[in-house]
C-alpha cells in the first residue's frame, strides 16, 4: 500500500481512506486525530531538481508520490498549479528601516487557477480522494472560502455537496456557492450552529462530513507548502506568518517538517507567528494569559470562546478555538508568538500594498500582512531571517473591503 492512516493516539494502523471512511473517520479508540505515512517514499527525491517537462498544472501531479492517491486518473484539478512564492523587496525595505535586514517572501494563493484562496489545495485533494473511493455525497460547515472551493472542486468531481453557512455569511460567498449548482443551507445562528446542523444532516442522511481542521485530507494537501519552500526558496523559512482561525495550515507545515526530519533533513519549524484581528482573537487572549502566568501546567487547555464577535472578516470567525491545544505547543516550541492586529487599520495596510505592489488582496490576507509589520515593531523578526507570509485570499468576494481600500 502506498500510504497508511495511523491513529495519533493509540498508534493503530487503520489502513487506507476506504477503511477510514468506513469507520466514521475515527479510530476504534475514539480518536479522530490521525497521520498518514508513506513507508516507501524517498524524501531525498525532493532535493533533486524538478523535471522541467513534469506536469505542474496541479500541485498533486507534482507531489503525487507522497500524497494519499493511488491513481493519477483521479486527480481533480482546476489548474491551481504550484502556488507562486514571491520575494517582496518593499517589505524588506520596511524591515531595514526598522533596523532589520531580512528576506521576505509571500505565498500568493490568490494567483492559483482555482477559486483564488488557500482552500483550493485542500479541496482539490479532498475531491480527488473522494472520487477515488466513489463517494457520492459530502457536506461541510464553513465561514466562506472552504465552501466555495469545495463546492467548485466537488462539482468537477461529480460529487453532490451541501454547504452549511453561518447566518452572517456575506452574500458574495453565498452567491459563489449557488453558482456551482451545489446545495446551500444558511443557518439562523453562528458558525457553531452551522457545524451542529451539518453534523445532524450527516447523521440523518448518512452523508460523509468534512473532518474539519484536523481532517487528514486538508493536512496532507497543505503540507506540500513545505516542499514548495524547498523548491522555490531553496530553504525552509526561519519565520512563518499566517492569519489564523482554525490553524490547519500550521498543523500541516509542522507535519511536513517532521517528515523531512525523519528522512534525515536538518530542518526545524520556523518561528510560527500566528495573527488574529482584535474583533475575533480567542487564541491571542489564551496565549497572553499563558505568558503572563509563566505557561503553567495545563496552559494549552486554558482557553475560552470569544463572546460578542463583531468582525467583518467572516472567514476568520472561529470564536471557539478548539485547535488551540494543538497549535500552542508548536508555536511555543518554535519560539513563535500569537499576535493581535487592529481590524480598523486593515484598509490602510491594503492601501500600502496598492501603493507598493499595485495589488489588492482580501482582508484575511491583510491580517497576515499587518501581522508582519506588528512583528517587526515587537522585535520578533531578526537580522538574517527568511520570512514567509502565507497570505490567504484575493479580494474577489470582499467588495466592502475593496471599497474601503480604494476610498482610503
Amino acid at each position: 500500500m502506498k500510504y497508511s492512516i495511523v491513529c495519533s493516539h493509540c498508534g493503530r494502523v487503520i489502513g487506507d481512506f476506504a477503511a477510514w471512511f468506513d469507520q466514521g473517520q475515527q479510530c476504534t479508540c475514539g480518536s479522530k486525530r490521525v497521520e498518514i505515512v508513506y513507508p516507501e517514499f524517498d524524501y531525498e527525491r525532493l532535493k533533486a531538481p524538478q523535471d522541467p517537462t513534469a506536469d505542474s498544472s496541479s500541485q498533486f501531479a507534482l507531489y503525487f508520490d507522497c500524497l494519499p492517491l493511488e491513481s493519477r486518473e483521479n486527480i481533480v484539478s482546476m489548474g491551481e498549479g504550484t502556488v507562486p512564492i514571491e520575494r517582496w523587496p518593499h517589505l524588506e525595505e520596511k524591515a531595514a528601516r526598522n533596523g532589520v535586514r531580512c528576506e521576505v517572501y509571500v505565498c500568493r494563493h490568490d494567483l492559483n487557477g482555482g477559486t483564488g484562496t488557500f482552500k483550493d489545495i485542500g479541496a482539490s485533494l479532498a475531491a480527488s480522494v473522494l472520487k477515488e473511493h466513489h463517494i457520492q455525497d459530502y457536506c461541510l460547515a464553513s465561514t466562506g472560502n472552504a465552501a466555495v472551493a469545495f463546492a467548485a472542486y466537488l462539482r468537477k468531481a461529480g460529487i453532490r455537496f451541501t454547504h452549511f453557512a453561518p447566518g452572517y455569511t456575506d452574500e458574495e460567498t453565498l452567491e459563489a456557492v449557488r453558482r456551482t449548482g451545489q446545495h446551500l443551507v444558511v443557518s439562523q445562528g453562528d458558525y457553531g450552529a452551522a457545524k451542529r446542523e451539518a453534523e445532524e444532516f450527516s447523521r440523518r442522511e448518512h452523508v460523509l462530513i468534512s473532518g474539519g481542521n484536523i481532517d487528514p485530507l486538508r493536512i496532507e494537501s497543505k503540507r506540500t507548502l513545505v516542499f514548495e519552500c524547498l523548491r522555490q526558496m531553496k530553504d525552509i523559512p526561519s519565520v512563518y506568518i499566517q492569519a489564523v482561525a482554525g490553524g490547519t495550515g500550521v498543523l500541516a507545515f509542522d507535519k511536513g517538517i517532521r517528515e523531512l526530519k525523519s528522512a534525515g533533513y536538518r530542518v526545524e519549524n520556523p518561528r510560527m507567528i500566528l495573527v488574529q484581528q482584535d474583533e475575533c482573537d480567542p487564541m491571542v487572549r489564551a496565549w497572553e494569559r499563558a505568558r503572563e502566568n509563566g505557561f503553567p501546567d495545563g496552559w494549552t487547555r486554558d482557553y475560552a470562546p470569544r463572546e460578542n464577535v463583531h468582525t467583518r472578516i467572516h472567514i476568520l470567525t472561529a470564536a471557539n478555538p478548539g485547535n488551540y491545544p494543538l497549535l500552542a505547543p508548536i508555536v511555543r516550541q518554535s519560539g513563535g508568538y500569537f499576535l493581535r492586529v487592529e481590524e480598523r487599520n486593515l484598509p490602510a495596510f491594503g492601501r500600502d500594498m496598492m501603493n507598493h505592489r499595485n495589488l489588492l488582496m482580501g482582508p484575511a490576507s491583510m491580517v497576515c500582512y499587518s501581522g508582519f509589520c506588528k512583528a517587526l515593531e515587537n522585535g520578533l523578526i531578526h537580522n538574517g531571517d527568511k520570512v514567509l507570509l502565507n497570505t490567504g485570499e484575493g479580494c474577489m468576494r470582499a467588495s466592502w473591503f475593496r471599497n474601503e481600500v480604494q476610498k482610503f
